[in-house]
């Protein structure tokens, strides 16, 4: 069984679909951050296993996620709860990890419509993931939230970003530690009716999340 850690801040709506779109053999951990809108009790409705994060950001859900995968299987996949992903694509990332030719595999977003991906969002996304290449020297043009690895190696590197910042820290990471970094291309989708993105939604998120990813690049 392989575990899908999905970090989620009142997702409710996104959530039945999300989670009947699982592929056989995947279980989903939904890390709940606070969530006040009942996603928690929409997830466990669905057979989701929910874990209560109460140290906020995004990093915090997706390492409580983490550390509740069971390591049997050894390979863990990571995705947003919004709906804007298809879990149908699930092993396409993982199945590299599983067959040894990867230790890490990376969605690269393509936008199904132009209100996918806001132009702010975008903008930021391909500075830094510019300024990540430069660094790293990985041919990743995506710093984004769908990914597969195996739990070992990701608790292995021992990150530390609990917010924003995560994702960047952990390509940083996989390349210092010599990783086998994967991009593949990978649907997105507008996000679910009544959910609200806490990055691209606002120009304010985006910011914030630039913060965070530039204070990994300064460390």
């Amino acid at each position: 069984m392989t575990d899908v850690v999905l970090p989620c801040l009142n997702e409710a709506p996104a959530l039945p679909w999300l989670l009947t779109r699982l592929p056989p053999g995947y279980r989903a951990i939904v890390a709940d951050n606070g969530s006040t809108d009942g996603s928690a009790d929409v997830a466990r409705a669905h057979g989701a296993e929910v874990v209560s994060v109460p140290e906020p950001g995004y990093g915090a859900a997706v390492h409580a996620g983490l550390l509740a995968t069971d390591p049997a299987d050894g390979v863990v996949c990571m995705l947003d709860a919004d709906g804007s992903f298809d879990p149908a694509d699930l092993p396409r990332l993982a199945d590299p990890v599983r067959a040894g030719t990867a230790e890490l595999v990376v969605g690269r977003r393509r936008p199904t419509t132009r209100n996918a991906w806001p132009a702010h969002a975008r903008l930021g996304n391909a500075v830094l993931s510019h300024r990540l290449r430069r660094t790293t020297g990985l041919a990743v043009h995506d710093i984004g939230p769908v990914r597969a690895a195996r739990r070992a190696d990701l608790l292995a590197l021992g990150l530390r970003d609990r917010r924003f910042g995560y994702p960047l820290e952990l390509l940083i990471a996989a390349g210092r530690a010599g990783w086998r970094v994967v991009e593949i291309d990978i649907a997105y989708h507008p996000r679910a009716a009544g959910t609200r993105s806490k990055v691209t939604g606002t120009v304010r998120g985006t910011a914030r999340a630039i913060r965070d990813m530039s204070a990994v690049l300064a460390r």
